[in-house]
């Protein structure tokens, strides 16, 4: 971690704020600082002021910093009980109200496993029916601050390491090989969007929205940020809507009166 010199680490997220528009005041200190000397070590500055100097010295080291941040660790379907209570409980539901458009938002999405996790439901689901037509009205969107993230997600080719958590029936049936790496089967490729927006912004892209996944993000923010998100989340989602958070995550203060749980222990809520 960044020790010591708080005046310059103060300096430097002044400027990370100010030159990239990144809301560094609402990240937990222990975490920006952390994750701050990962990248001071890679470039060999132990101050924050020469840590300061590097970046004006090289742009694309902003960018590394930035994806050290936002941190970027994901896998298909991670934690694959959440996603087995999603399959048999969310999804049908939202099957079942037969909305003309259903909106699903990956909020924090990195590059696409999790908004791509999701449409494989939706098309498993459509496909045992024999609605597949109604997957014309699966609209996915997946957001991210991280433009290279929505870059790979766009491309929607993956290594091995992504698909650890994937069940075998499920890989060998959505992702052809190619080149070495694993396509997305075009029909669930279909469902999904993707583009660049700010959590910390609490300006949702989507509104009547009826199922949001924010997974493993709102743990590094401060409890003021988090409030606010939790409104945005809620302000977003159409009545009865569903949000889905982190294993480690939970609903805090103001926020428990905004959302009921359908599964607490894989942190299934919904909006009230």
């Amino acid at each position: 971690m960044v020790q010591g010199d708080d005046a310059g680490f103060q300096a430097l997220i002044e400027k990370i704020t100010r030159d990239r528009g990144f809301r560094c005041s609402s990240y937990k200190d222990k975490c920006l600082r952390r994750r701050i000397a990962v990248r001071m070590r890679a470039k060999h500055t132990p101050t924050a002021g020469e840590y300061s100097t590097a970046l004006d010295a090289d742009p694309k080291e902003y960018d590394r910093l930035i994806r050290s941040l936002t941190v970027n660790v994901t896998k298909f379907f991670r934690n694959w009980d959440t996603y087995s209570v999603i399959r048999n409980t969310v999804v049908p539901e939202l099957w079942e109200r037969g909305e003309p458009e259903t909106r699903i938002w990956s909020a924090g999405c990195s590059s696409g496993e999790e908004p791509y996790s999701i449409g494989i439901l939706m098309h498993k689901h459509a496909a045992e029916r024999r609605e597949s037509a109604r997957l014309e009205t699966i609209r996915i969107l997946g957001t991210d601050i991280d433009a290279d993230c929505l870059g790979e997600a766009e491309r929607a080719f993956y290594a091995d390491t992504a698909l650890g958590d994937t069940p075998p029936a499920l890989r060998e049936q959505y992702f052809p090989q190619i080149a070495g790496l694993h396509g997305m089967l075009p029909e669930v490729r279909r469902l999904a969007s993707f583009e660049c927006n700010d959590l910390l912004a609490y300006e949702p892209p989507l509104q009547d929205v009826h199922l949001i996944l924010c997974r493993n993000v709102i743990i590094y923010f401060e409890r003021e940020a988090q409030d606010a998100l939790f409104s945005a989340f809620h302000r977003a989602l159409a009545r009865g809507g569903f949000l889905v958070l982190g294993k480690v995550e939970s609903l805090l203060g103001g926020a428990r009166g905004l959302f009921t749980p359908v599964n607490a222990r894989e942190r299934i809520f919904r909006k009230i």
